[in-house]
């Protein structure tokens, strides 16, 4: 991906940065964000020459004026999190789906050549055709679900009555450097890594026995890149295709760590899900493909991360 113009939504988060990182020395990029979960300091180059950032909410922009000449957007900028979606769902939608459909509207209107979507695994909600497939239908369990959901439908919309180009990228549980230890969603793998380092006993909620398919942050970030370069429309899973318990990933961060501490288990958590996994098949369309060889190096990297920010 070279010689364009992106917008990046969310671009001082967690995967959002790891974007922006990606594609700068490349492209000239703008980033939106609000800095509700982000941060300038997840930026490796923040003040690149190529680099112009707005502080400000999505739904505040004049989108109209930031999408001139833009060829793509990554739309990550949302309320990520299913608590504080069930807390406030209003603005769980106001956030999520409300600033999407203008984004979208702007899109058409300034002819973007494709929109990336950062949708989620959540959608599913407690479907148990595992692996899920794009095509189950949607069974949400929280309002940020719901919003995601129906922000895939919205894209549709957009390609069949606009012909506006998107993939919408349904994350399941993503982990790396720069994640938030103290986000509330999917981030069971930063807070086993920050307890076990601070000495404090790491929480998992339930028997530790759900199952979570996860997927390293570099891995996202491919994958938002070939979907831009990419002729298809649609929904792809952003996953690795593997399932492990929570119990089994604790028990292997601790053995990289070289810890033997026992986690306290507390009570299932309102609106998360018992067990997820993708099929993949179809990143094939997107034309990428994980290697699942690298796991147990991705976590030591996300690992080494952490112990440089928590000096340790």
């Amino acid at each position: 991906m070279k010689k364009n113009k992106v917008l990046v939504t969310g671009g001082l988060g967690f995967i959002g940065s790891h974007i922006v990182d990606e594609v700068i020395k490349d492209n000239e990029v703008i980033i939106i964000d609000n800095k509700s979960t982000g941060k300038i300091e997840n930026l490796k180059y923040p003040n690149h020459e190529n680099l112009t950032l707005i502080e400000n909410d999505l739904n505040e922009v004049n989108l109209d004026k930031v999408l001139i000449n833009v060829d793509y957007v990554f739309h990550l900028a949302a309320m990520a999190s299913v608590p504080l979606s069930i807390d406030n769902p209003i603005k769980s939608t106001n956030d999520n789906l409300n600033a999407t459909i203008k984004l979208l509207n702007a899109c058409r209107a300034n002819k973007v050549k494709k929109i990336i979507f950062s949708s989620s695994s959540s959608v599913y909600g407690d479907n148990t055709n595992i692996p899920l497939k794009e095509t189950e239908y949607p069974l949400p369990k929280s309002p940020y679900a719901a919003s995601k959901a129906s922000c895939e439908l919205y894209l549709k919309t957009y390609h069949e009555a606009y012909g506006l180009n998107y993939v919408s990228l349904r994350y399941f549980n993503v982990f790396g450097p720069k994640q938030d230890k103290n986000s509330q969603y999917a981030a069971v793998i930063p807070n086993f890594i920050s307890a076990l380092l601070e000495g404090e006993k790491p929480i998992i909620y339930g028997d530790g026995e759900q199952t979570r398919d996860f997927i390293y942050v570099k891995d996202v970030v491919k994958a938002n890149i070939k979907s831009c370069e990419c002729d298809y429309n649609g929904i792809v899973n952003v996953a690795s295709g593997r399932k492990i318990t929570i119990n089994e990933l604790y028990k292997i961060i601790c053995e990289t760590l070289g810890y033997d501490v026992e986690a306290e288990y507390l009570p299932e958590r309102k609106g998360d899900i018992k067990h997820s996994l993708a099929d993949v098949s179809k990143m094939k369309k997107i034309n990428y493909e994980v290697d699942l060889e690298h796991f147990e190096n991705q976590l030591k990297e996300t690992i080494n991360w952490f112990k440089k920010e928590l000096k340790i």
